[in-house]
């Protein structure tokens, strides 16, 4: 059998923006939400699918910094959401629900930067976890009554290269016998990865289909905090001044290119019937299963079968069930 995670050899490339994926598209009449679409890259995402004439709703903690990010976009609206509150994640769904409008596209992008200190949600959830993964899958499991009524949704969760070497700490998801925030922050990214492809596996037969992104590593022009420049230059994300170093082909993308494979992911007819696989550079990401050091000049992002294995992938849903029950 061959595997659906394979590239389609799109016409598309790491420099690519998501104006670039978008050209030519209408999404009139395309419901969307965007979890964190005020802030970098969600903003890029809201403002290009806008454009592009769909009707973008982007959920946020900050209702009130939302607005004034997304202020002189058209067809964009503001909701309150926060992504560690069962709650408030409920109450955003139910509201959504009662309007009877379909949902087209669901792009799951907030998240939170890892810190140096172990961070917990009101329920003694590792935050990173709690946020990425936890929230994204209550609000899509409630929303789900919405992605069937739109005959054909997609539901796009925003991950990370990191989930190449995220494991899930099945007996200590919460990092109570030690924490370190690379591996918490590896561990959210590859639970994004597992939830798609069996999110996929339950509902493709309902015409709604699930994918990972990878959007590139996507720092921003800056001024950066101070407390990550000798991160960022070790990485080679940075040059010697301070100045962000862009190199598509790298991995290393400006806000506008990190955004091209999220549209893609949510918009693209080329991915028409495709599901539960992890895409890159606007295109499915190859296979491999090699080992691939991180240094300066190569960001290793590509798939491996570890974070994709099914079986994990449903043990994972079991787990997040419990966890939220």
């Amino acid at each position: 059998m061959t595997s659906p995670q394979a590239p389609l050899h799109t016409p598309f490339t790491a420099a690519s923006t998501a104006t670039d994926v978008l050209h030519g598209l209408d999404l009139s009449g395309q419901e969307v939400i965007v979890t964190g679409g005020h802030s970098r890259l969600g903003r890029e995402v809201t403002r290009a699918l806008a454009a592009a004439g769909a009707s973008v709703t982007v959920a946020s903690r900050d209702t009130a910094r939302a607005c004034e990010a997304v202020a002189g976009i058209d067809r964009v609206r503001v909701q309150q959401l926060d992504l560690t509150d069962p709650e408030s994640v409920e109450a955003f769904a139910a509201r959504w629900i009662d309007t009877g409008r379909p949902l087209h596209m669901l792009i799951n992008s907030a998240a939170v930067l890892f810190g140096p200190h172990l961070r917990l949600d009101a329920r003694g959830y590792e935050l990173a976890f709690a946020t990425s993964h936890l929230g994204h899958f209550q609000l899509t499991r409630a929303l789900l009554p919405a992605l069937r009524a739109a005959d054909g949704a997609r539901v796009v969760t925003v991950t990370s290269g990191a989930a190449r070497i995220g494991e899930i700490r099945w007996d200590d998801l919460n990092f109570t016998t030690g924490y370190h925030p690379v591996a918490a922050y590896a561990q959210s990214k590859r639970a994004n990865v597992l939830f798609t492809v069996e999110l996929d596996r339950r509902f493709a037969t309902d015409d709604i289909r699930a994918l990972a992104v990878h959007p590139g590593v996507v720092i921003g022009p800056g001024p950066h905090a101070p407390q990550r420049l000798e991160s960022f230059r070790a990485q080679g994300l940075i040059d010697e001044h301070g100045a962000t170093i862009i190199d598509p082909q790298a991995g290393k993308k400006t806000i506008e290119q990190g955004a091209a494979t999220i549209v893609f992911g949510a918009a693209s007819p080329l991915l028409e019937a495709i599901g539960g696989v992890y895409l890159k550079d606007s295109d499915v990401a190859v296979l491999d299963d090699e080992a691939r050091p991180m240094t300066a000049d190569s960001i290793p992002a590509d798939a491996n079968s570890a974070m994709l294995d099914p079986e994990d992938a449903s043990r994972l849903w079991d787990l997040s069930e419990k966890l939220l029950a």
